[in-house]
């Protein structure tokens, strides 16, 4: 198919991951290429952490606090001043060994005498081995004598999260790896912040994402330009992004579309948005973008645009245009593309130390989805009403190893992490079955439901054709509230399928969820005995609290009724619409009962507390728990 001339440039923008790229850009590009478009792809978020986490960064960043009136700068600050020669000397033999680059720094950086050591390195007296407690190596009993990579990697990541706080407090106070300026767009009502922040002089953070976004702009020449914001914590910086462009060539056309436009942006109003962006799409890009182009080109009216929000030339308000066109069918997307990303640059970062919760920072992972949307999309805390969810469409398994075959001859890497919302047991028992009859060796991990489908026998499938890790949602565990939630699993049932995962040497961890709709005190504490005996039973390795929210896509939020809430007025909402807050009669402080469920998560990750009450936890009184104490035993006997 011959390539058009029209050059679409797709980016990341900060902050999204710093050891693999985000995966929706690989997604469009390998998706309009296969449509014969001259398509290209950035990763800003990792250009401006390398940028800013270099010599030139430090030296940068070290000016500026000179620059500080002394009573300004932060004790913290102050610290990092008097080592700054030492920080500009070791970040780029740090990076490089973050990259792979150079694996022997690992011994310089375990001497405890090469790299300087700020606050951070004070959760290193946190880390007891539980079975020598008065030991003198607080690392020794998770590395071992011969564990140096990971030890020096871990060390490094402390590094790397003092130099982050200290860019904080001294230059910016929303820099984050993850969640960069969140506040200013999640559930915002207004644009107001974020207009704020827009017209706020640069920083140095602003001024190196600016010359990044140029340096781009000047190498590819697009004629289009794709903002893929997947997070709140990415808005800032796109519309940043955006802002340089159009500064730069107003000609550009921008266009904003992710996670987080589709769940948040819905009923956008907002004409200041379209200060900075041209158009704004919902949901899976391809079919939008699509209509976008020819929109573009002059074979389209404006009028037959696809789930796209423009300004009106002449009213200055924002229009919505929906033009009834099928989306494209998931087995048509093509196979994502990571070419033109620096795959090589990526930093594996070990903040924990736990085998299972390592692998969302740690290694390059191709991201790939083995279905579209969710295949039992009945849990009320879920948006069950939004396309990314309610469109469940699956490909055949012999195209799903197609697209890892030719990702794998692309990019030399066998490493796997399928981010379906849930994917579905018989496309994952399909899937292993064409992996080994093919004979193809890759390491792979994804999110699942705890479901009764997961049978020891196909546990062990999966881990034949190269499966690592699971991870699924045991919510709160309480068969009252998980019946409530509609989640389809029971506490027993869960503790069966994850021992068999756990079984066949596969990595299981859990997300947990506190604050739910009429969850009392003693909900929590049995919630919180349960997740102790799966542990201690070796059903789960790794686990994390969320606090339930409400969305107004949920049916929690659509039918608070049915949940004994009652949901809180909201403001006038002109720009981002997602969260709601509700008031519960039962009037418990879950806040509260969150800091100890997360210290005990902790805690537990780590081989500790794990025969003790889990009461001990808790600040407050709390009740005994109701659970039998040997529950998790007895169902495991009965499979």
């Amino acid at each position: 198919m011959q390539t058009t001339p029209f050059r679409v440039l797709s980016i990341i923008p900060p902050m999204t991951q710093l050891n693999t790229p985000y995966p929706s850009t690989a997604y469009l590009t390998g998706f309009l290429r296969s449509r014969g478009f001259d398509a290209v792809q950035e990763d800003l978020a990792l250009a401006l952490v390398l940028k800013l986490f270099s010599r030139s960064g430090l030296q940068a960043m070290r000016e500026v606090i000179v620059t500080m009136p002394a009573h300004l700068r932060t004790p913290l600050v102050a610290e990092y001043l008097e080592h700054a020669d030492r920080y500009e000397a070791t970040i780029s033999p740090v990076i490089a060994f973050l990259q792979g680059r150079d694996s022997t720094l690992a011994y310089r950086i375990c001497s405890r005498h090469f790299l300087p050591e700020g606050p951070r390195f004070a959760s290193l007296d946190v880390y007891v081995d539980p079975d020598d407690p008065e030991g003198g190596d607080p690392l020794g009993w998770a590395f071992g004598a011969l564990g140096g990579q990971d030890r020096a990697r871990h060390l490094a990541t402390l590094y790397m999260n003092d130099v982050a706080d200290v860019l904080r407090e001294a230059i910016d106070p929303r820099f984050e790896f993850v969640r960069y300026a969140e506040s200013l767009a999640q559930a915002q009502p207004s644009f107001d912040p974020l207009a704020a922040a827009l017209a706020a002089p640069h920083n140095l953070v602003d001024a190196t994402l600016h010359r990044l976004t140029l340096d781009a702009i000047k190498r590819h020449q697009p004629k289009l330009v794709l903002l893929s914001v997947p997070f709140p914590g990415a808005v800032y910086a796109a519309l940043r992004i955006a802002q340089s462009i159009k500064g730069f060539d107003p000609d550009i056309v921008v266009g904003l579309g992710g996670g987080f436009v589709n769940t948040e942006l819905r009923e956008l109003r907002e004409p200041r948005l379209f200060d900075h962006i041209d158009y704004v799409t919902l949901d899976s890009g391809e079919r939008p973008l699509l209509a976008l182009l020819e929109h573009l080109q002059g074979q389209r009216s404006q009028q037959r645009l696809v789930r796209t929000f423009v300004r009106d030339m002449d009213t200055g308000q924002v229009r919505y245009f929906n033009w009834q066109e099928p989306d494209i069918p998931f087995d048509e997307i093509g196979t994502p593309t990571w070419d033109g990303l620096p795959i090589d640059r990526y930093l594996s970062l070990l903040d924990m130390l736990n085998p299972m919760h390592r692998l969302w920072s740690d290694g390059r992972w191709n991201k790939l989805t083995v279905a579209h949307g969710c295949y039992w999309k009945k849990c009320s805390f879920c948006d069950v009403t939004l396309d990314y969810i309610s469109r469940y469409e699956a490909a055949s398994a012999s195209v799903l190893v197609d697209r890892i075959e030719a990702i794998i001859a692309e990019t030399g890497q066998t490493g796997f992490h399928f981010v379906d919302e849930a994917a579905p047991p018989k496309a994952l028992k399909a899937l292993a079955q064409e992996l080994l009859r093919r004979n193809l060796s890759i390491s792979w991990w994804g999110n699942i439901r705890f479901e009764k489908s997961f049978t020891p026998e196909l546990c062990q499938l999966l881990a034949d054709s190269g499966c690592i890790a699971v991870t699924g949602g045991l919510e709160v565990a309480s068969d009252r509230l998980l019946q409530l939630m509609k989640k389809g699993v029971s506490v027993d049932q869960v503790a069966r399928v994850t021992s068999a995962f756990t079984e066949a040497g596969i990595l299981v961890h859990a997300y947990l969820m506190y604050g739910f709709p009429t969850q009392t005190v003693q909900d929590t504490v049995d919630a919180l005995e349960y997740v102790r005996q799966m542990f201690e039973a070796g059903c789960i390795q790794s686990g994390f609290f969320h606090r339930f929210v409400c969305t107004v896509h949920s049916p929690v939020g659509q039918n608070p009724q049915e949940y004994g809430v009652t949901l809180q007025p909201l403001p006038d909402i002109t720009f981002a619409k997602n969260d709601v807050g509700f008031i519960d009669p039962t009037g418990v402080d879950h806040d509260r009962l969150g800091v100890a469920l997360n210290k005990a998560l902790y805690n537990f990750m780590h081989g500790i507390g794990l025969d003790q009450d889990v009461r001990r936890w808790f600040d407050e009184r709390v009740p005994k728990p109701q659970v039998p104490k040997h529950f998790i035993a007895r169902a495991l006997s009965t499979r």
